[in-house]
Parts: C-alpha cells; structure tokens; sequence
C-alpha cells in the first residue's frame, strides 16, 4: 500500500514534532533525505539503542508502539494532526494512512482541523451536573467558540478559546473542571477545578504559555485526613511526603515493601498475597495472587506487566489523588509486580486528562533510576526492571484491559475476544500481567503490614480497605478509605450526609456501568459479597449521591449519552445498543412516546438483554445496567421528568 496520504511534504514544525519523538530519519524510505544506500541495502533485526526499552527493534512493525506518542506529539505542537502531519508519521513507521487515521480518531482529545490555540474542554458528566452544573462560557465574548465538534468557528487569532463539553475530567470532588490544552513550542496543558463561568477571563490572562504551574491546581479532598489520618492506610502518605521527593517517600517507608519482596521472591510475594486474599480493585474482583502466579509460571518469554491508571469512568478519582500526591508508591508497587511475575518492562498506562500525575511519574521514576531502584541491577539484587508512562488519549474503551494492550501497541483501542486471557496472550502477544493503580497500593501494604494484618481489616470474602470517591449531592465530598464491609450510610456519614439535609432520592454505585440504589439499602455493606447480594456492583469505588432537586431524567439520558459516545463500534449489539437507549430515554424525556410507556419500557429491556448476552466487553454488557437500575426504582417515567420540588 502507498503510504502516502497526500502529495504534500509536513510542514518543518511537523516534522520537528514528531522527530522529538521517533528520532531523526536515517532513509529517504522512513522521510527523511535519501542516502546512497536507499533502494540497494535493507537493515533489519537491529536493536533501536535509543528506544531504551530492553526490545529489539528492527522491523517497522516493532516501532509501531510509538504512534500513539507521535500523534500526542503533532497535537501539542500544531493543535491539530493534519493530513501532511499523520502522512509524516506513516511513513516514518511504516503505517497505512488507513489505519493511523483508525487509531487517532479514536481518541477525543485528537483534533483533524485547525482550530484555536487554546483549547478548554469542560466537564459535563454527571457528578458535576449534580453537584453544580456545567460552567457556561462567556459565549457573546470575541474569541470565544463554542461547539462538541474540534475546530467549530473555523480558525481563530492566536489566544482564542475553543470552548468544548467533555465527559468526566476525575475531579468530581471539586464539582466541576476544565482541562485547558494549549499548542505551540510553549504550549501546555493543565487542569482546574473547582472552575466557574468567572474563571474564563483567567484563562486568556494567561499569556501564550500554559503550564503546570500556570494557575493554581485543584486542591487535595481526603477529608478524613483532618480528623482521622491514623485510620487510613492506602490515603496515609497523601498531603504528608512530597511527592517530588524520593528521599522524602523513603522517609515515610517507602522502598520497605520492595526490600521485602527482593529477600522473599517470587514464590513467597505470591503466597503472601494469596494469604492475604487480596481480590482486584478494578471491578472484576478476581484473585490477584492467581493472577500473578498465571504469569510468572508462563515460560514463554519476555513477560510484561502494566498499571492501569486509565480511570475514566465517571464519578471516579482516586487513581488521580494517589499519583498526585504519592508517585513513587506506584513506582515501587509496580517494580514488585515486575520482578514477581518475571518481567524486565512495565508501563503505566495514565489518562491523557491527568498532566500533573504524568508529570510527577515521570519525575518519580528517573529518580528511582537514578538511585538504583529501577532499572539494571534493583537495590543490587542482580534483577532488572524498568518503566514507561503512556499517555491516554481521551478513550473510555481503553480502560478494558485488552484495548488497553492495543493501544499502547499503536492500534485503534478495541477490546480483544477472550480466551487467550492476559496472562497467555497480552501486551504484544506475551504474557502480561495487569493491575488497577488501588490494587498495586494493596500489594505495598500487604508486604508492608504482612498477609494476616491485612486480611484482619475488612471482611471473611472482602479483605482490606476500599477507596471511595464521594461526589455529587454529599457535604463533604472526596476520597474517602474505610474497611471493606462498611455500609453505604456510615460512609455518607462520614461525608456529612446529603448536602443542605435534603431528602436523598438516589445514590449511583460503580459510576456510569454500575447501579442506582435508594434510601431503603443504606444499610448494605459495601463489600463485594454484599453488593452482589444487593444486585449491585462496587465497580471503580463511585458514590454520587443525588438530592430531590436533581433532574434524573438528565442524569440517565447523559449516562446513555456517554455510552453511545464512547463505544468502540466494533460489535453490532453495542453499537447499535447505546445508539437506540439514548433516542429511546430522549422520547421518554419529551413526551414523544412510540406506543404506550410501558412498550417503551419492555424495549428498553430488551435492548439492555442484547447488549448484556451479546457484547464483547465490559462497556455494552454493563451499558444499560444503570438504566435498568433506574428503570426498577422509578427514575424513569413521563410521570417523573424534572426535579421534585
């Protein structure tokens, strides 16, 4: 195939941007300028020294892992990925334009047109809608574009602003937030929350550059840290080490568990965790010492392990409060799971709306590097482990562990059919072991405390403490670590309880895939054993309360609509599915009824049974859990539109 996908040469600052990234081309084959050798020698099979990524690279199909990172690249310095830019990359990886334009329009913070320099996508998603509503932007002001669609308005003067809704940004505590991308050679991007309508003058006062550091960031909610930081375990660091300071963490214990780990083995990490019964936090629940053993027993080789930081779902945080404030915990939790499983290379697989925990991994393990904690040689053990940060892109399909896989290996972020699982087939068709960011931090204190210490907190089924991210209609809202098994209402308690003591009408459990519960099962314990009970999930650790005030007809028809958006497309009963619940919720909304409420109602039904039976993955068979929920407990009827008064 011609990998071409136009006649014209990238711009110079194209180039630049993405050479920053793959290096300087060596052949008039890979873009850059043909050489006495083009067309009369082939190299191949050589290790890419300056990838430093222990793999060898020779054929293009190995380097294809850096698309993702040159299209991040082409958007922070351009704004855009223009035909010429994505042409560019496709030849320099030896891509077909058809399938990097898959990849790239898959992600949500990828644009094709030319647009403002300054970009803020604002969060719209149901936490904020709940607690506040979406900040609305000065539309009348000059410079100011408004619009779902990249570049809406067409091109505009440098410091304009391209107003964009978003789903959830993962600062649902703060009750709303916008993350502000600027490009250009001094462009940036940050986030800010809690964010107002007043609050966009700030925004073009900033100048051209936009950084880190350019505006105050949101602050730390773990609000049990000011009466009771002695209960917390996974929280204990946060707000107390300086999480750009190694010696700082170590201070604090830090670099004790993987000492531990080192003089245990492998053998002894795993039975630990088994004793342990420590059960996955990313919402399956499975064994995580199975999980491990899966994969240090494969022999076939090399073995990979990844951190899925990639939390997207809405109403969910903690992942963003952990890697902010106590980086070099998953640093070291991820070097332990490495030399368990017997893999040399991780990655942690970060959300491309966290620039300030990219930031500070990033910092947190070339200083780990530099002391001799990853790396060659860990703490002198003779064992080698090391470390890559990928950056999402603004898709909530990657969370799946598979199309997690496909995205770093530079393909569109579609889940794969399983069996082969993770631990046969994973992360570039070797064994591959994954774990969510909560459940590393368990590993940390698991060997910190020990297996029985920790399987003494929490329940016979349910070992250990949980993260909660409260948000929404509650007074005090935040992450929140309390003993699994604990029920729903010492939890709202210790949040204050429903903000202004009005009547609670819901509470959301698991986020967006997860399910509505009411007033009368406050008392459910909040374990996995008793959520199933209860015909609920714990999912990622969402609770979003909902007041009386609160229209939850817009709440679910903003569930179906992040549903339908974020749906790979790749089978027929989700596609379709998340398409046809959003237009029926719509008609239910208005009024507009097709036959009687209750036909409705029984196709909704039927719709979420061919999503559950017939999807792929975790997003269509979960896609209409929460509609359903909300369907049992009436929050949804033509009888029922608005907020109750």
């Amino acid at each position: 195939m011609d990998l071409r996908v136009t006649a014209a040469p990238a711009t110079q600052e194209e180039r630049a941007a993405v050479d920053s990234v793959l290096g300087l081309p060596t052949s008039g084959w890979s873009g850059g300028e043909r050489s006495p050798f083009d067309g009369r020698v082939a190299f191949s099979g050589v290790p890419d020294g300056a990838r430093g990524n222990g793999r060898h690279k020779g054929a293009a199909e190995t380097r294809r892992d850096l698309l993702l990172p040159a299209l991040h690249a082409l958007q922070e310095r351009i704004g855009h990925i223009s035909p010429e830019g994505l042409g560019y990359v496709c030849r320099r990886l030896e891509v077909p334009p058809a399938e990097a334009y898959g990849v790239a329009s898959a992600y949500a913070l990828f644009s094709f047109d030319a647009g403002p320099e300054l970009v803020v996508h604002v969060c719209d998603d149901i936490a904020c809608l709940a607690a506040s509503g979406r900040p609305e932007p000065p539309a009348a002001s000059p410079g100011v574009a408004n619009g779902h669609s990249p570049g809406v308005g067409g091109p505009a003067s440098v410091g304009a602003i391209a107003w964009r809704p978003s789903p959830c940004l993962g600062h649902c505590e703060h009750g709303s937030a916008v993350l502000a991308q600027r490009s250009g050679e001094e462009g940036g991007r940050t986030t800010l929350a809690p964010f107002t309508s007043a609050d966009y003058q700030k925004l073009t006062d900033l100048g051209p550059s936009l950084g880190l550091a350019a505006m105050a960031g949101p602050d730390v909610r773990v609000p049990q840290a000011a009466t009771d930081r002695a209960s917390l375990r996974l929280l204990r660091r946060v707000g107390v080490v300086d999480p750009e300071s190694l010696d700082s963490y170590r201070a604090a214990g830090g670099y004790e568990a993987l000492r531990r780990a080192i003089a245990l083995g492998p053998a002894g990490v795993i039975e630990e965790l088994k004793q342990a019964k420590l059960l996955g936090r990313g919402g399956a629940a499975f064994p995580t010492g199975l999980k491990w053993e899966a994969v240090a027993r494969n022999p076939v080789r090399p073995h990979y392990f990844v951190a899925n930081a990639d939390e997207s779902e809405p109403g969910t945080f903690k992942d963003r409060v952990l890697l902010d404030h106590d980086p070099y915990a998953l640093v070291e939790a991820l070097t332990i799971a490495g030399l368990t499983t017997g893999a040399e290379r991780g990655y942690v697989y970060l959300r491309g709306e966290y620039p300030l925990a990219e930031s500070r991994l990033l910092h947190a393990a070339e200083e780990a590097r530099r002391k001799g904690l990853l790396g060659e040689d860990v703490m002198a053990s003779g064992l080698n482990f090391d470390l890559e940060v990928r950056r999402g892109a603004g898709a909530y399909i990657a969370g799946e562990e598979t199309a997690l896989f496909n995205s770093i290996e530079g393909r569109r972020p579609e889940p794969r059919n399983k069996p082969p699982y993770p631990a046969d087939r994973g992360l570039f068709q070797k064994p591959t072991g994954v774990n969510n960011v909560e459940t590393l931090f368990c590993v940390l204190e698991i060997l910190s405390r020990g297996s029985l210490e920790f399987a003494a907190c929490g329940t016979e089924g349910s070992t250990g403490t949980r993260l909660f991210c409260l948000s929404g209609c509650v007074t005090s809202p935040g992450l929140y670590e309390v003993p699994l098994g604990t029920t729903l209402r010492t939890l709202l308690d210790l949040a204050g309880g429903v903000r202004g003591d009005r009547p609670m009408r819901a509470v959301l459990l698991g986020g967006a895939a997860g399910s509505f519960v009411g007033p009368s099962d406050l008392d459910m314990p909040l374990s996995f054993e008793g959520a199933r009970e209860a015909g609920t999930t714990l999912g990622s650790g969402v609770v979003v309360v909902f007041d009386d005030t609160v229209d939850m007809a817009d709440i679910l028809r903003r569930i179906a609509q992040f549903f339908r958006d974020e749906s790979c497309g790749q089978c027929v009963p989700c596609r379709v599915g998340t398409v046809r619940q959003e237009e029926l919720l719509a008609r239910i909304a208005s009024g507009t009824l097709i036959g009687s409420e209750g036909d409705e109602l029984a196709l909704l039904a039927d719709l979420g049974v061919v999503m559950r039976d017939a999807s792929i993955c975790g997003l269509g068979q979960t896609a209409s859990s929460a509609i359903e929920s909300a369907v049992r407990r009436g929050l949804v009827s033509t009888e029922t539109r608005g907020p109750v008064s």
